[in-house]
């Protein structure tokens, strides 16, 4: 039977396509030659389990080390119970190291120690069992806090200086973040961004993402063994829209061979891939939700919110900022400016955000379809403003994010425009003051340009025009709609200040501007 593409849990090479696991880790082996305790953190699902244990494995067939990777994430129930976690965590590590070594390799049952010792006690323990330097990659540490994980972290530096014979030789901590940023509670002095607990790490790897020829190696497996192949176009996109993302790649080739091109005989299009990117989009899978959750938290709004509006990110904290990048929400370009970090999750911020305005919309009859089912984009024009000015005021306050109410409220109308026929792409970045919407439908295509008049600022008029131009230019469409959003203070109701009028760009196309 063939390999396949693996969206859950570690991949193995019996079972999975997998490109080398080191490839994307190239200092680790010097580190571990070097005795070295160190951090490897990267988002969820970008392959940090599967490189590591690839790791281990290739150390323990080289027959100098003795290495395994645990796990700490069962401790994190027990937070605050030290001793309870403790014991839980060792149970973990027995069970994996069955799973990993041979019983000669294995650490010795689990002695009696004080709590807060326990972990330090059994490494030691391990170490002076194996004739071998012990290795060991310690995952998910940072699902551990505060008082738990002050203790885990004090009893590895304490039994640091014992390495090799009597503690691991060189051991990694794992997981989403640096061990700077690691969660303490607010004031304790042991915060690990000061030089306490863990100021033994020699290096902070970050595991990247997959290049772009990392992603056609990937899927040149899976043409080897199944003749399928992926047309280079398919190829351009497939990276185009994952940026790399592990999860991703793998998610959209999944879905691609196993649903939308099952017979091998036949090639893998760009259409396909662009198929099986709305399907990962629809159905909000695991890997997706689970940033879509994250959207809510203060930290994350507070560099989003200005993000979709086109803004500059002001004073917004440095951790803040970080930690939208570790969770692998945004990434900063070859500029060094942040940005969402790939085009299937720019759409799942937003379809997220505007999912509560979308569910309360009331009844649209869709009056903007000819005959033909094609747009007739002046009754479309028609139909929103209609909208607006009965539903706006109270759509607004579903919107989550403040400063992109209107911009929500409009997507969340627009998705029943195009709902079952067509799709939204959007732009949107720091900085740029505005977003761009892209409506296609069926052959239609409706150039949109956002932007937002505030107080203290000039009418963006003429400002929009020229952005829009240089949008309308890039689509190759003749016209487009400017929707310039008035949130003064002052004004009068939407009801009221709603209106179009007509304009044109610096190089002379025709714009409906819809002052709302």
């Amino acid at each position: 039977m063939p390999r396949w593409f693996n969206t859950a849990g570690p991949c193995t090479p019996a079972n999975h396509y997998m490109l080398p696991a080191m490839k994307r880790l190239p200092e680790v082996q010097r580190l571990i030659d070097q005795q070295g305790y160190f951090v490897v953190h990267a988002p969820r699902q970008t392959g940090k389990t599967t490189a590591l244990l690839s790791l281990a494995q290739e150390l323990n067939a080289g027959g100098k080390h003795v290495a395994a990777l645990v796990s700490m994430e069962v401790g994190a129930a027990f937070s605050h119970d030290v001793g309870t976690a403790e014991s839980a965590i060792l149970q973990s590590w027995l069970s994996a190291a069955r799973a990993q070594l041979p019983p000669e390799h294995q650490p010795p049952p689990v002695s009696e120690a004080p709590t807060g010792s326990r972990i330090a006690t059994a490494l030691a323990a391990w170490s002076e069992a194996v004739a071998k330097p012990l290795v060991v990659f310690l995952d998910e540490v940072d699902a551990l806090q505060n008082g738990l994980l002050i203790s885990v972290l004090r009893q590895l530096r304490d039994g640091y200086r014992n390495r090799p014979g009597h503690f691991p030789a060189s051991l990694a901590l794992i997981g989403l973040r640096d061990v700077r940023d690691y969660k303490v509670a607010t004031g304790d002095s042991d915060r690990p961004g000061t030089a306490s607990p863990f100021n033994i790490k020699v290096r902070s790897l970050t595991l990247r993402d997959f290049t772009e020829d990392e992603v056609a190696e990937l899927y040149a497996q899976h043409t080897a063994e199944t003749g399928q192949r992926f047309e280079p176009e398919a190829l351009a996109l497939a990276f185009e829209l994952t940026q790399g993302q592990p999860w991703l790649v793998n998610a959209l080739a999944k879905v691609v061979v196993e649903e939308l091109v099952p017979d091998t005989s036949q090639p893998v299009r760009r259409a396909d891939v662009e198929r099986a990117k709305g399907l990962l989009i629809q159905r909000q899978e695991t890997h997706l939700d689970s940033l879509a959750v994250r959207l809510r938290e203060p930290r994350i709004r507070a560099v989003l919110e200005p993000m979709l509006a086109g803004g500059l990110l002001g004073d917004v904290a440095e951790d803040d900022r970080r930690f939208a990048v570790d969770l692998g929400l945004l990434r900063r370009n070859p500029e060094g400016t942040l940005e969402v970090a790939n085009p299937i999750y720019r759409e799942i911020l937003i379809r997220t955000l505007a999912s509560g305005t979308r569910d309360t919309l009331p009844t649209i009859q869709p009056s903007w379809l000819k005959p033909d089912g094609r747009i007739d984009t002046e009754r479309l024009r028609d139909a929103f403003l209609a909208f607006w000015r009965q539903h706006g005021e109270p759509l607004l306050a579903t919107a989550p994010y403040h400063e992109v109410a209107p911009h929500l409220v409009l997507m969340a109308f627009l998705h029943r425009v195009v709902n079952g026929g067509g799709t939204i792409e959007r732009e949107y970045a720091i900085g740029r003051g505005r977003m761009d919407l892209c409506v296609r439908h069926g052959p239609d295509t409706l150039a949109i340009e956002i932007k937002v008049w505030r107080d203290r600022e000039p009418d963006p008029l003429a400002e929009g025009l020229t952005q829009l131009d240089g949008y309308l230019e890039g689509l190759g469409q003749p016209s487009g709609w400017l929707v310039l959003f008035d949130r003064r203070s002052g004004q009068p109701p939407i009801a009221q200040r709603t209106r179009t009028e007509e304009a044109r760009t610096p190089s002379g196309r025709p714009v409906t501007v819809i002052r709302a």
